[in-house]
């Protein structure tokens, strides 16, 4: 199903309105010429970090069979999503760290904005399903398997793709059929929506612009407010175990979701905070390398260090190769 949105979302763009513009420049970066070859080691290191990072969870849950639950699954889905969203950004952004031409074809600009908004929404609809997750184990325990059985977690992970799908093809198809007179500068080191609004031109413009903005900021709030009132319900249902240590072990199960969704959303607020008030090249940019960039690679070191039972898992993984007689 999600293969299908997917190819439709590439097949819209394939019609999409090329005006009198065929590349577009990326000049985010420009404003910092002796620090790029220290930013393309500083970002290639995060990257690997990040990749790295995420198939060793994926790695380790495949193998250790008490992983083989729905939060582990949930949490193996958010790692696919987010190797995707940096494989969409980054390597093009460290090759053009390199590069003294930085221009993006047409084409290419609508695809990398498809997929990085695809796998960015599929990765707030995955934190949503696990906070649900989190609910059901802590207020339901008792409903727990038949709740989060195999069939309805992958349907919920499913959805979520579906659900990015969706906003990518949406965003996607709304910006790239409007007119582009030029320049052809884009004011970041990607395929942004607000400073590619900046090189549209026609009646329609502020129209598109709304619109996008109300869907992403719906859906984002609508996921944020979903996930907090899970957390509600998990705080009171918590608030109630009579045993401090009862308590502690519940609020634990959820302390690596909770870190992350709170760095994910915080970086977010703060780039669209950053938006409302005065503007520079310069801010744009590293508040945007803190959500590409940073906040993928903070990611996968959360839910290592903060999940004991991952975190177990990889130890006992990682010492039965180099030492097999310890265990």
């Amino acid at each position: 199903m999600t293969s299908a949105y997917l190819t439709s979302g590439m097949a819209s763009m394939q019609g999409v309105n090329h005006s009198g513009v065929s590349e577009f420049i990326l000049i985010g970066f420009s404003t910092f010429p002796h620090l790029q070859l220290m930013f393309f080691l500083l970002f290639l290191f995060m990257y690997l970090f990040t990749l790295l990072g995420n198939l060793l969870i994926m790695a380790t849950i495949w193998s250790e069979h008490s992983l083989h639950t729905p939060m582990y699954l949930f949490l193996c889905a958010l790692s696919i999503s987010e190797i995707f969203y940096t494989f969409a950004i980054i390597p093009r952004m460290l090759a053009d760290l390199l590069s003294t031409l930085h221009s993006i074809a047409f084409l290419a600009c609508a695809s990398q904005m498809f997929f990085s908004f695809t796998f960015g929404f599929t990765h707030s609809f995955l934190l949503t399903v696990m906070g649900y997750d989190r609910y059901v184990a802590i207020c339901h325990p008792l409903r727990y398997n038949v709740l989060m059985s195999p069939g309805g977690c992958a349907c919920l992970v499913a959805w979520s793709w579906v659900g990015g799908s969706l906003m990518g093809t949406l965003v996607t198809t709304a910006i790239f059929n409007l007119t582009f007179c030029g320049p052809n500068e884009i004011h970041h080191f990607a395929c942004h929506v607000p400073p590619l609004l900046k090189l549209a031109c026609g009646e329609n413009v502020l129209v598109v612009a709304r619109g996008v903005g109300m869907v992403c900021i719906i859906a984002l709030l609508g996921c944020l407010i979903l996930i907090l009132l899970s957390y509600a319900f998990i705080v009171a249902a918590i608030l109630k175990i009579p045993s401090a240590e009862g308590r502690q072990k519940a609020f634990s199960t959820c302390a690596s979701h909770l870190t992350v969704v709170i760095v994910h959303y915080g970086f977010a607020s703060v780039i669209y905070l950053k938006h409302t008030g005065p503007k520079s090249l310069e801010g744009d940019t590293l508040m945007g390398i803190t959500y590409t960039v940073l906040t993928p690679f903070l990611s996968p070191i959360i839910f290592s260090l903060r999940n004991k039972e991952l975190k177990n898992a990889m130890k006992k993984a990682f010492l039965s190769k180099l030492y097999p007689e310890k265990i």
